[in-house]
């Protein structure tokens, strides 16, 4: 259980719910397949997948919950042929057009009618809630996706006051600076990734992947005015990843010596090996991610 992306949310209150008690509000909004006439459902599913039953799997405090969610596939191609058709029939039979408002009743009936044959796209989303902390940690990278399972979790819970991460000083400045300076504060180190935009919307934007940080060429995007809004860090010689203007962790990745910790571990059943990791990810990042607010002044 490896977390590829990482976005924080603050909880604003305290979460004092025990296990037992959110497990149970949890299980009133379980997973259920999609009707045939519904176009997606959505519903928590047990982390450790289809044969486990716990819908929470807690190590050290930190709660693991998965969303599964459900979609019909129904493509525009497909609706609009449909669509224009029955509009051909229809004004063929009438002798006249086939207004606005009645093309938007003739295309809900067509959806209607499809939805029961259209193939379903499933998807799992997890987040960890660390109370302690107070965090929600979400493994995604966009914003549907942590809206998905916070706006979920308020569904379960009634209320789940949550907001997104603040620091004190512009991440997109300091990591311009970091950049300049061909470096990065101690304990973490420049990856191979960037992307620098300039300052108005309809700037130009560079990409860099798989090469060197400090080189004159980014140098000269600097120079001329462009800004950081992605970087390749690594930390500790142990978690590497990129990190955008939002706070937002991409491309999460835990390094060797991290992962040989696990070799040690007795992992006899993939529950096991899923326990081992979970914890070990979550105590990583229990460590970088205060260091990483540091960088930037803490949270505002």
């Amino acid at each position: 259980m490896w977390f590829k992306n990482l976005t924080l949310l603050r909880l604003m209150e305290p979460f004092s719910l025990t296990v037992e008690a959110l497990a149970a509000r949890l299980e009133q909004h379980a997973f259920q397949p999609c009707p045939s006439h519904h176009s997606s459902a959505a519903g928590w599913t047990p982390p450790l997948g289809r044969k486990a039953v716990d819908l929470i799997h807690g190590v050290s405090g930190r709660l693991l919950i998965c969303l599964r969610t459900e979609e019909k596939v129904l493509p525009a191609t497909v609706v609009n042929q449909t669509l224009a058709e029955r509009v051909a029939l229809i004004e063929d039979q009438r002798g006249g057009m086939v207004r606005r408002r009645e093309k938007r009743e003739l295309r809900d009936r067509i959806v209607e009618d499809l939805l029961p044959r259209a193939l379903t796209r499933g998807r799992l989303g997890y987040a960890y809630l660390d109370p302690a902390a107070g965090w929600l940690a979400v493994d995604s990278a966009s914003a549907r996706g942590v809206d998905e399972i916070a706006g979920m979790l308020r569904k379960t819970l009634g209320a789940f006051p949550v907001a997104p991460l603040r620091v004190a000083w512009s991440p997109m400045t300091i990591m311009t600076a970091w950049l300049a300076e061909g470096g990065a504060p101690a304990g973490f180190a420049l990856g191979d990734a960037c992307e620098l935009r300039e300052g108005d919307d309809g700037g130009g934007v560079v990409r860099c992947r798989g090469q060197d940080l400090t080189g004159d060429e980014l140098r000269g995007h600097l120079r001329a005015g462009k800004q950081v809004t992605r970087l390749g860090l690594s930390w500790d010689e142990r978690v590497a990843f990129v990190l955008d203007e939002m706070l937002v962790v991409r491309r999460l990745q835990f390094l060797d010596v991290v992962r040989e910790s696990l070799r040690d571990t007795a992992a006899d059943s993939p529950e096991a090996v899923f326990d081992a990791e979970f914890a070990l990810m979550t105590g990583e990042l229990a460590l970088l991610l205060p260091r990483l607010l540091e960088l930037f002044g803490g949270e505002a």
